[in-house]
Parts: C-alpha cells; structure tokens; sequence
C-alpha cells in the first residue's frame, strides 16, 4: 500500500511531467533590480479579490464611510450602495464608481477606498505546491522574485528537490513551463538563480527520490 506522502509524490511528479510535454520548457532569466518593460509589472497596480478590507471614505460623510469585507461573490454592500461588483478592480477605478453610483444621492462625492488584509483575486495570486516548508497561495507583490516567495513560503522541506522544480506560466493564453533552480538559490547562495515572479505563476517542487 502506498502511503499518503507517497501518493502526493508520485502525483506531484506525474503533474510536472505532464506540464512538460505539453508546454514549452526552458530556463528564466535572471531576476533584475527592475523587472523588464515587457513583463508589465512596471505598471502593475493592484487589483481587489474576495476577503479584502475596504476602508471606503466618502470625504464630508462619515456616516456612510466605513470597512468592508469583500465577500466570495466580489462583491460588497456599503451603506447607500447594495451587492456592489468590486473584485478585479483597482482601488482608484472602485472609488470613481462609488462616487458616479452615489451622484445620485450625494452632491459631487469625494470618495477614496484603502485596502488592508491583502487577498486579491485568484488570478493574480502566486501559487506554490509540493515541497515547501508552507506551500499555499499568495497574493502578488510588485517586484516579486523567487527568493521573495520562498521566504514567504518558509523554504524547502528536507525531502525537496528544489533543483528540479518547475514554474509553470501562461503568456499571451499559452502555457509555458520553465526550469528553476530553488536549491542553489537558497541552499547554496547563489543568487543568479534568482528570478522574477508575475502574478498568476504557479512553482511545483517535488520530492527527491533517494
């Protein structure tokens, strides 16, 4: 009988196989100081998810001011606006709707919305599965590189085999998978194995087989 880790593993190993054979392998570049133009992160701005805080501050209206809780569905009920659509949206895009749906009641509102308890949408969080000390989802930083999310994920278990882990992405709706070297960037130190991280990336790391 086979055990649960060693399912898990055969699993992990057979999901990486098969992201090989049907997407392009091949090695990132390095991570840079300031990632490229062309990966868009430059201009990269946040976008709202399910489980966000929202400090909405409708200036000169405290009373219909307050903190939300973004629900499963996207969406939030504040004081004068029910069951309002706020996932995937910017903080600033969110508050010039709330200032157009509240013309109705208010005169020229002034609304600024704050997020806390950072979530974001599923398509924009980084995903790590396999041999992490702690693999989960997390949402996307700018700037992000790999050595960022391992920290943020607690390292490799000892039975990783960072070394042979794979970063699998979709540019322009096709998928592609990439050779990451996550033992020598932070077992051994070496920082040219660094690379840059963009919202939606998934990182599987298997376990070694002794």
């Amino acid at each position: 009988m086979y055990s649960s880790k060693s399912i898990l593993t055969i699993a992990l190993g057979t999901a990486v196989s098969l992201l090989s054979a049907c997407s392009s392998t091949s090695d990132l570049p390095n991570a840079t100081t300031r990632p490229s133009l062309t990966t868009n992160v430059d201009n990269y701005q946040y976008l709202i998810g399910p489980g966000d805080q929202l400090n909405i501050f409708v200036w000169r209206n405290p009373e219909i001011s307050g903190q939300y809780t973004v629900r499963p569905d996207g969406k939030v009920t504040t004081s004068l606006v029910e069951d309002l659509d706020v996932a995937g949206r910017t903080p600033d895009q969110l508050a010039r709707e709330i200032e157009e749906k509240l013309s109705t009641f208010i005169n020229n509102p002034r609304v600024t919305v704050g997020v806390s308890g950072f979530s974001g949408p599923l398509s924009e969080q980084v995903r790590v599965i396999g041999e992490a000390t702690n693999p989960r989802a997390i949402s996307y930083t700018q700037h992000m590189t790999l050595l960022d999310l391992m920290i943020a994920v607690g390292g490799l278990t000892e039975f990783a085999d960072g070394n042979q882990a794979k970063l699998v992405r979709v540019v322009d709706g096709e998928q592609h998978t990439y050779n990451i070297n996550i033992n020598d960037l932070i077992r051994d130190g070496d920082i040219s194995k660094n690379v840059d991280i963009l919202p939606g990336d998934i990182v599987i790391i298997p376990e070694a087989w002794f």
